[in-house]
């Protein structure tokens, strides 16, 4: 049976195929998202469960929250989405780390006087700090030796309100390996027994910008998403790779080996649920990635957002579809390409309208299907299990 008489006639997944993965999940699917924000790290918790082979290519464009202090203070890619998908994978037993786990997990107090606040910052560069101290004291001298980096390279007056101490100690990696985020994101996920891969999508300290109709142009991820500034109030019609100032050609950032070598060796292609274009889209962006995608034949599946998503302004699920395929169509110049080179399934919650399906069908012709995912009791989020489970079948 086809996987897509799979999704349409069965009522429950492979039950075996499941007992078997979550039995073995070293040998498990390996799994690749084109993923950022937070929207896939509880789905990632239960992943964990049924392979330790999923990859996962993060924007570093973020330019919001703590991200937006680091990258300013230091001109460097976002990594706070990168920590907290590392977290989410993380072995969280025993037999993890789980005092590192919990360091890194830590934020500095948003409220405290600014007395208390120096001072468990003071705690953390001199070592004293109890999160550091209940670590194994190899170890807590690497950690220590990254937070030094950080302190001796920090601005004077850095705000450290509600920073998460992970994000410092990879910031201070960053600089302590000659600006490089590979080596200490390889360091922390050993750290925390990581059960998959986490990159970067690109190693670099750019914008993403996007075009509006009527033709406005706005730069940065935190004037896009509609939850620190006020939303766009216009549909986005194209996302681009920007200095900060003006839009860059798209070959000048490339897809690196090490990442193409990851969509080679995939069992299966997701664009998972999160803020469309700032958090999917975005990863599409740097050359090679649609012609890496369309040398794959292995299934790739398309999970739209549950609920409002404040970039998709008055885009129906068709059009959510033609704004992941047009930055992979460019790349791949593959305007004859069927859309089957990068996109083969779209799974939708089954509260998302029926005639939304057959024009996605009709128009893209790709293979549409309404299931029940979301939380009976949160129909705005998907239950982790239900896409999990999912995910497995189709791999």
């Amino acid at each position: 049976m086809s996987d897509i008489a799979i999704l349409r006639h069965a009522t429950v997944p492979d039950n075996l195929r499941l007992a078997r993965a979550r039995a073995v999940p070293h040998l498990g699917p390996r799994f690749l998202f084109f993923s950022g924000g937070s929207a896939l790290n509880e789905m990632s918790r239960k992943l964990k469960l049924y392979t330790h082979n999923s990859a996962h290519l993060i924007t570093p464009f973020d330019s919001g929250g703590s991200s937006q202090v680091l990258r300013e203070a230091f001109s460097m890619p976002a990594v706070g989405d990168l920590r907290s998908r590392l977290m989410a994978l993380a072995d969280e037993t025993e037999l993890g780390q789980p005092d590192i786990y919990r360091l890194f997990s830590h934020r500095l107090p948003k409220t405290a006087s600014a007395a208390d606040l120096a001072r468990e910052v003071a705690s953390l560069f001199d070592g004293s700090h109890p999160l550091l101290k209940a670590l194994s004291k190899p170890m807590r001298q690497l950690i220590v030796g990254y937070l030094r980096h950080f302190r001796t390279a920090a601005p004077k007056g850095l705000d450290y309100r509600n920073a998460s101490i992970g994000n410092l100690i990879l910031a201070g990696g960053y600089l302590d390996n000659d600006r490089a985020l590979e080596p200490v994101l390889f360091l922390m996920s050993k750290m925390v027994d990581v059960r998959g891969t986490v990159r970067p999508i690109a190693d670099v300290d750019l914008q993403i910008g996007v075009e509006l109709e009527g033709g406005r142009r706005v730069i940065g991820q935190r004037q896009m998403t509609g939850k620190e500034c006020a939303p766009l109030g216009a549909r986005i019609t194209r996302l681009f790779l920007s200095d900060g100032v003006e839009e860059l050609p798209r070959e000048a950032v490339r897809l690196p080996k090490r990442n193409q070598k990851l969509i080679a060796a995939s069992d299966l292609i997701c664009y998972p649920p999160g803020s469309l274009y700032s958090s999917v889209i975005s990863n599409l962006l740097p050359a090679g990635v649609g012609r890496a995608v369309a040398a794959r034949n292995v299934p790739k599946v398309y999970i739209p957002s549950l609920g409002v998503d404040p970039e998709c302004q008055d885009m129906g699920l068709s059009d959510q579809i033609a704004a992941i395929l047009a930055p992979l169509r460019r790349d791949a110049k593959g305007e004859g390409l069927a859309t089957s080179a990068f996109l083969t399934h779209v799974i939708c919650d089954d509260q998302v309208p029926e005639r939304e399906i057959i024009a996605a069908e009709q128009e893209h012709g790709v293979s549409c299907h309404r299931m029940a995912l979301a939380r009976p009791d949160q129909p705005t989020r998907y239950d982790p299990n239900s896409i999990c489970e999912l995910l497995i079948s189709l791999a």
